[in-house]
């Protein structure tokens, strides 16, 4: 059984059935009925279905961000502008996928051509997290529909609600059934879900353990799997920048959805020739975050998704002091019921420390000084992992520099990352690999089929 429960005050919602064997393979044979006949669907059916789902989010947007508010604590606005880029990305794949899809014609000479043609390849098992509870599964969802593909999800135990969701505003708009189906399900059911032939592909967004299993999984079947991890991204301030939006931006970076993002920024490096004043800004910004109520509208961060969440982010802080940090302020749990923490500041952490190579999925953030630049792009590039980075110079020399030397997947410039519909997403190292999102994120699990043609 799967409940809803509230991480602002512990109130328990609906709960949902954990489906057993024979629910699973009935799923399993809905999916593939559907692929049978989804995969040679015309593309402006599979636009028109897109734009209906796309309608029903915003017809039910407040009922959605509720849903997500209720079962992981993120502010209401916060959940509304979740629910918004949802319907969005929607929207663009009916909008641009067909041109994405379109043959690409090579002359071979003598008459002869090829011909590069995007094929579906059947069902997609997307493994989800919580802390965007529509927007990571739609970040599958949308390219898998608009590629002929089905799609089947795993969702993390603690949002049911909203996977059901999911479901709903898929089959309400008169979707084929078996098209997309949620599964209510533990993780251990995962591994024989992969090894099932009418399975062809694996997409998760999760810790590097849970990664790491379904990685293996997915290896020991042959099958494409889009692993996107965790993160600790960097985010430079070098001297040149508007030190007034960098600090702000920083602040909203941090503690957006209460630092549960893999791409919030995490750890501030701040050239040293404008190290206090950035300083200045960065605290008392930090200090002015309003924690409270996730429902009320002016509430900047809600409680973290769960008491355990929080109990591991206090432990980290406790580690990071004992390794010789100063915890510069912030790191209170307040009394009540709620799993709320305060935003914490952590500067002096020892380089060789291994708390400086983790990520903090809660509102901490780190602050490192750096001596110039080289020193910067060092302390961003010594951690396991390469997702998102945010640079913050207005030199064209620093601006090329930091691009090309940061390790990672995606770099900002003089802005928050994001994600965006338009644009591929994803990271390297130890935060996963493949993309999702973009013209990449359509065709990452489909069939790139050369068709030879003689003259």
């Amino acid at each position: 059984m799967f409940t809803s429960r509230n991480p602002a005050t512990g109130e328990t919602g609906e709960s949902y059935a954990e489906l057993d064997a024979a629910a699973i393979e009935a799923r399993l044979q809905k999916a593939a009925r559907a692929y049978a006949a989804w995969r040679v669907s015309p593309l402006e059916e599979r636009a028109a279905l897109l734009t209906r789902i796309a309608d029903r989010y915003t017809e039910n947007r407040e009922k959605l961000a509720r849903m997500a508010t209720f079962e992981m604590g993120k502010t209401l606005n916060s959940a509304l502008a979740e629910v918004d880029k949802c319907a969005n990305a929607f929207r663009f794949y009916a909008e641009k996928g067909a041109a994405m899809l379109a043959d690409v014609e090579t002359d071979l000479g003598g008459g002869r051509k090829a011909i590069a043609r995007w094929s579906p390849q059947g069902a997609v098992l997307a493994v989800m997290p919580w802390n965007f509870p529509f927007w990571q599964v739609v970040r599958f969802l949308a390219p898998t529909i608009m590629a002929g593909n089905v799609g089947l999800l795993k969702h993390a135990s603690n949002v049911p609600g909203c996977a059901q969701l999911i479901e709903d505003m898929v089959t309400q708009v008169g979707a084929p059934e078996g098209l997309f189906q949620n599964l209510h399900i533990k993780s251990d059911a995962v591994a024989g879900l992969i090894a099932d032939d009418r399975i062809v592909a694996v997409t998760l967004t999760g810790s590097e353990g849970a990664g790491m299993k379904v990685a293996e999984q997915a290896g020991q079947a042959l099958k494409k799997v889009v692993l996107e991890l965790g993160g600790s991204d960097p985010f430079i301030v070098m001297p040149s920048a508007d030190l007034d939006k960098a600090a702000a931006t920083a602040v909203k970076a941090r503690i957006q959805n209460s630092g549960q993002s893999c791409i919030c920024a995490k750890r501030m490096i701040v050239h040293a020739d404008v190290h206090d004043a950035f300083m200045e800004r960065f605290v008392k910004g930090m200090q002015a975050v309003k924690t409270g109520d996730p429902l009320a509208p002016e509430t900047d961060m809600g409680p973290l998704s769960s008491h355990k969440a929080r109990d591991e982010m206090t432990e980290q802080l406790k580690r990071a002091v004992a390794a010789g940090a100063t915890l510069l302020f912030g790191g209170e749990t307040p009394a009540g019921p709620g799993a709320y923490m305060l935003p914490a500041i952590l500067t002096d952490i020892p380089r060789g420390a291994a708390v400086a190579r983790e990520e903090f999925f809660g509102p901490v953030a780190m602050i490192f000084k750096a001596n110039d630049i080289d020193h910067a792009i060092e302390i961003a590039n010594d951690v396991p992992f390469g997702l998102g980075s945010s640079i913050w110079t207005n030199d064209p020399a620093e601006r090329a520099r930091l691009v090309r030397d940061i390790e990672a997947g995606m770099v900002a410039v003089n802005e928050m990352l994001a994600s965006d519909p338009h644009a591929p997403f994803g990271g390297i190292k130890r935060s996963g690999h493949g993309r999702e999102l973009g013209r990449h994120g359509l065709h990452e699990f489909m069939n790139l089929k050369t068709v030879m043609v003689a003259g």
